[in-house]
């Protein structure tokens, strides 16, 4: 039976990496897979990178994108032997909702990885309906300064400075956010 499953954490875990590692054993084996990444991200230009220079081709997906129905045209051509989605905080609770149903009704595993919570310790929609729902959830280990696992995402300025408040997605990477430890995320903000 195929599963949604929902790997998160902080930034900096690996969710990118491990999303092709998890790829490339797949294919390794003559699998089909397809993966998705968000459009918003403008990094991304239709892939999937990892901080480690691992990279693969990716399609976009904007919160109006159709999901079940765009992959579901694929998978009556070419069946699919697991979807992958990069960056799953973005999705909206439709999206996930239509990837439980590849899931349920398609039989296509569905892999979904991004950060749980943002720079305010709130959760993404595509996080909380991903933990509402998922069939197995997988927490990915990033580490804070001390040595902790780091579970928090802070924002900070172009001067390093932590930031408080703004909207919820603010597109960056190491110079914009830094995974810290629940303590010492209080203590920037405090």
């Amino acid at each position: 039976m195929a599963k949604l499953y929902f790997y998160y954490s902080s930034m900096n875990a690996g969710k990118s990496t491990t999303l092709l590692q998890a790829d490339f054993n797949y294919r390794e084996r003559g699998m089909k897979t397809m993966l998705w990444t968000a459009e918003l991200d403008t990094r991304s230009e239709g892939m999937v990178r990892s901080r480690i220079g691992l990279e693969a081709e990716a399609r976009l997906y904007a919160p109006t994108t159709d999901l079940w129905s765009a992959i579901s045209a694929v998978h009556a051509d070419t069946p699919l032997d697991c979807v992958l989605i990069d960056e799953a905080q973005f999705l909206t609770k439709e999206q996930v909702w239509q990837l439980a149903r590849l899931a349920d009704e398609a039989g296509i595993p569905v892999l979904c990885y991004g950060i749980r919570t943002d720079f305010q310790g709130e959760l993404f929609p595509g996080s909380a309906a991903l933990l509402g729902i998922a069939d197995a959830l997988v927490e990915l280990k990033a580490v804070c300064h001390c040595g902790r696992k780091a579970s928090m995402n802070l924002r900070v300025d172009e001067h390093g400075k932590p930031v408080a408040e703004g909207a919820q997605t603010e597109i960056g990477g190491n110079d914009r956010y830094l995974a810290l430890c629940r303590k010492h995320f209080s203590e920037a903000l405090a």
